[in-house]
C-alpha cells in the first residue's frame, strides 16, 4: 500500500516491495534540536530558495554529536581511529534491543546487562539498551543531567561478550556525572548538581562515586567498540527482539563521529536472510 506525502507516493513500511520491515531508531535533527550543554546551537540557513533560485539548498552548522549519532574512538582517545578509518561492516549487522528500565542517575551495570542479555547476546552483536529515557528527550536538564548511564562494569561486560557496537537511549556512553556535566574535566557545567547528588545519594560525594573521566568511553574505544548515543524513535517497537541494524556515517576524513539514521530491519518472511525480529 502506498502512502502519499505532499502528492508523491511512497511505499508503506510494512508492505514494501521487499517484504522487509524498517524501524527508525533515530531522533529528529534540525532547528533547536536538543543539544549537549556546552555545544553551539544548530544553525540551518537557506542559501537558495524557490523564490530566489528555483531550488532549495540549505547550509548547516552543527556538532556531529547532536541527536542520534555514533562516536569514533578518536572522539575521546587520542591516536585511535577516526570515523572514516572504521571498516564499513562495523556499521551494519545483527543484534538485539534489550530493556533495562532505569530512573534518575541510576547506574547501568555488568549485572544489569547479564540479566537482560547474557543468554541471547552473540559475539559481534550490536547491542541497543532501552532504559526508557528516550521519552524524556528534549532541551532540558532532565534529559542531559539526570539520565542513568553506563558505569565501568558495563563497559567490561561489552568487552567480555565481544560486542562490536553499543547503543543506548541516553545522552552519553557514560553516566552523566562521569562527564563534564559532573565534576570531570571542564566541569562541573552545572555546579548545583553536587548538592543535589549528595541529597539523592544519602550524603555521598560525587567525586568519590565518579572518580574517572568518561571511563566507559575509553573502555569501549580502546577495545574497538563504537557507541551510538541518543537512540530513540521506534525503539520500543523492537525492544526484546533480534534485528539487523544499519547506521552508516559520512566518509568524513578525520571525523570524530557522525549524526546517523539508525534503522532496525526485520524480515517477517525470511526471504532476504535478514533477522526475523524474533523475541527473546
Amino acid at each position: 500500500m502506498a502512502k502519499k506525502i505532499r502528492g508523491i507516493s511512497f511505499e508503506e513500511n510494512e508492505n514494501n516491495a521487499m517484504g522487509l520491515s524498517f524501524y527508525n531508531l533515530s531522533h529528529r535533527f534540525g532547528y533547536q534540536s536538543p543539544n549537549w550543554p556546552y555545544f553551539e546551537d544548530v544553525k540551518i540557513e537557506r542559501i537558495h530558495y524557490m523564490a530566489k533560485s528555483g531550488v532549495l539548498s540549505q547550509r548547516i552548522t552543527t556538532s556531529m554529536h547532536n541527536t542520534t549519532h555514533i562516536d569514533a574512538p578518536a572522539h575521546v582517545v587520542q591516536g585511535t581511529p577516526f570515523i572514516d578509518e572504521v571498516p564499513l561492516p562495523h556499521f551494519f549487522g545483527s543484534g538485539i534491543v534489550v530493556s533495562i528500565p532505569k530512573k534518575k542517575w541510576e547506574p547501568i551495570t555488568y549485572d544489569d546487562l547479564e540479566k537482560a542479555a547474557g543468554k541471547v547476546v552473540r559475539p559481534r552483536d550490536v547491542v541497543i539498551v532501552n532504559t526508557g529515557w528516550h521519552k524524556k528527550y528534549e532541551d532540558s536538564e532532565d534529559y542531559f543531567c539526570y539520565a542513568p548511564g553506563f558505569v565501568p562494569s558495563a563497559g567490561r561486560w561489552f568487552v567480555e561478550k565481544k560486542v562490536k557496537v553499543v547503543g543506548h537511549d541516553t545522552q552519553a556512553n557514560d553516566h552523566p556525572l562521569a562527564t563534564a556535566i559532573g565534576p570531570q574535566r571542564n566541569g562541573p557545567l552545572h555546579p548545583h548538581l553536587a548538592d543535589e547528588y549528595k541529597k539523592w545519594s544519602g550524603g555521598r560525594d560525587w567525586k568519590k562515586d565518579f572518580p574517572e573521566w568518561e571511563p566507559v568511553h575509553r573502555i569501549l574505544f580502546n577495545n574497538g567498540i563504537l557507541g551510538i548515543e541518543n537512540v530513540g524513535g521506534d525503539i520500543d517497537k523492537v525492544t526484546g527482539r533480534r534485528c539487523t541494524f544499519a547506521f552508516f556515517p559520512w566518509n568524513w576524513d578525520r571525523g570524530d563521529g557522525c549524526i546517523i539514521r539508525l534503522v532496525a530491519i526485520t524480515d517477517p518472511k525470511g526471504g532476504y536472510r535478514i533477522e526475523k525480529g524474533e523475541k527473546f
